[in-house]
């Protein structure tokens, strides 16, 4: 098997310069076999692959010595709630550091837009508390443009925030009314540029609204080809039912599901990946399904007393009444204070906390899957944050790939790339191949690997050599490169 090989024309000679990475590995990210060669990029995008080029001798050429590494797509981390840092630090460190060269934000029914709103409720102050000043993805995308940030992104808008911005309360079901002005708001984001809508039926805000109000909305998404992501209503004993639920509603709307962070959590559900997993795969044929997951057992919110059994541990990221308390373990904080982890959980909000709610097993097979997607859940604004907002792609690649070497390194960056473009519908995303976009991670595949903890979740991976987005050099091992904000606002249309 080999790469579709594009001479280089004298034509281009005239034309922008050229940069040529030279001698690597490409792994293309459609899960094909690696193969040595290298890659032209040209006026943003990858003009050719294949060994040694020709080049017309004319031609303003850089090159860019890649032996020994894998040159592979950029990666697309399909579940973000990077929605406010791509407005607020144009550096995009935690992502560009890991490869990641495009973000889907706005999942989990949590969206900045549309909403203007001084005081977010929870979990809608997972994106921070100032964030909230854009009534329109048109509004959204004129910040975006002013002052663009170093990955791409697609928005997703949330099911939640739709809620808050047509309700009075949300602790019901929508009227008639509402749910016509909630279509409304979300047929004019996708009409310019949102790609879906996400839900988060495990969340208060959210958790009344039967399925038919998501199904309606759902098929307002239908009309405009995109894609409905859902944090299911409950990953815990219910899963299958959540599980029939979302699957249900996407069917009836006629859109493809993606079921974000996919998990078995809670002591009582450990073990039911096998099961899960099947119940997806039948579901998969009779409709179009994809899933993600994180490669970690513990995941992170808002601090919830629901949440908090005395079983599995629990870690705070963030306090507003207790700053103090951030990193630390509640349990912990529960014995200082004398008082139960529930109350402890009380007196701590609002707060975030990660919760270690799965198991080792269960989240090895879900990664494993061959449906499966990488996401990273990472949550930027929190004070201490989960690791996998630093670490998840490189964890991937290095500790259950090199070491536990549960699948290829083929398989892998397919996970990472070409599956999550065509799951999200982004064009031209996700491969390297003549004229996709020139989004390029080149990586060590004997040193990549995580190095943020949960004791220090800053940590920058290990391991990511370069990093080019739409063809501009945006990361290099010493950190950001010459270009400052390469990223540009994808659609379903033109991305």
């Amino acid at each position: 098997m080999s790469l579709h090989v594009d001479t280089v024309s004298a034509t281009f000679a005239a034309k922008a310069p050229f940069t040529l990475l030279r001698g690597g590995t490409v792994i293309d990210g459609t899960g094909a076999l690696r193969i040595q060669a290298d890659v032209l990029i040209h006026e943003g995008r990858i003009a050719a692959v294949g060994q040694d080029l020709p080049l017309p001798a004319s031609a303003d050429v850089t090159p860019i010595d890649c032996r020994g590494l894998v040159v592979a797509p950029g990666f697309i981390d399909v579940h973000t709630h990077d929605d406010a840092l791509l407005l607020q630090d144009r550096t995009m460190a935690p992502k560009l550091s890991q490869g990641v060269t495009s973000v889907v934000a706005g999942n989990c029914g949590i969206s900045l837009v549309p909403l203007v709103t001084d005081a977010p409720a929870p979990p809608l102050n997972l994106l921070g508390e100032q964030s909230f000043r854009h009534a329109s993805v048109a509004a959204y995308r004129q910040a975006f443009e002013a002052r663009p940030p170093g990955v791409n992104a697609a928005l997703l808008v949330g099911h939640t925030t739709l809620r808050f911005a047509t309700m009075d309360r949300t602790d019901r079901a929508a009227e008639p009314a509402e749910i016509a002005r909630m279509a409304e708001l979300l047929d004019a984001c996708l009409g310019e540029g949102a790609i879906g809508l996400s839900s988060g039926l495990f969340y208060g805000p959210a958790s009344a609204a039967p399925a038919s109000e998501v199904t309606a909305l759902a098929r307002v998404v239908a009309r405009h080809g995109g894609v409905y992501t859902t944090h299911l209503r409950t990953e815990m004993e219910a899963i299958l039912d959540a599980l029939d639920e979302a699957a249900d509603c996407a069917r009836d709307a006629g859109v493809p599901l993606v079921i974000s962070h996919h998990k078995c959590a809670g002591p009582a559900n450990w073990g039911r990946s096998p099961q899960t997993l099947a119940h997806i795969e039948s579901l998969a044929q009779r409709q179009r399904v994809a899933l993600d997951a994180y490669p970690y057992t513990a995941g992170s919110t808002v601090l919830r007393e629901d949440l908090v059994d005395g079983v599995i541990d629990v870690r705070v990221t963030w306090s507003t009444p207790h700053p103090e308390a951030s990193g630390r373990m509640l349990a912990e904080l529960a014995a200082e204070w004398g008082i139960s982890q529930k109350e402890a959980c009380r007196r701590l909000q609002p707060g975030g906390a990660c919760y270690f709610q799965m198991r080792e097993d269960d989240v090895a097979r879900i990664v494993s899957h061959p449906m499966t997607m990488i996401g990273s859940d990472g949550l930027p604004h929190d004070q201490h944050p989960h690791p996998r907002l630093w670490g998840a792609f490189p964890r991937v690649l290095g500790h259950y790939c090199r070491e536990q070497g549960l699948f290829t390194l083929e398989q892998a960056v397919h996970k990472m790339t070409g599956l999550s473009a065509r799951n999200f519908r982004l064009v031209d995303r996700g491969e390297i191949r003549p004229g996709a976009w020139a989004d390029i991670t080149v990586f060590d595949p004997e040193r990549i690997i995580d190095r943020a903890t949960f004791d220090s979740p800053l940590e920058r991976a290990a391991g990511i050599e370069s990093v080019w987005v739409n063809g501009q050099l945006s990361w290099t091992q010493g950190g950001a490169g010459p270009a400052l904000g390469a990223g540009r606002l994808l659609s379903l249309r033109a991305s």
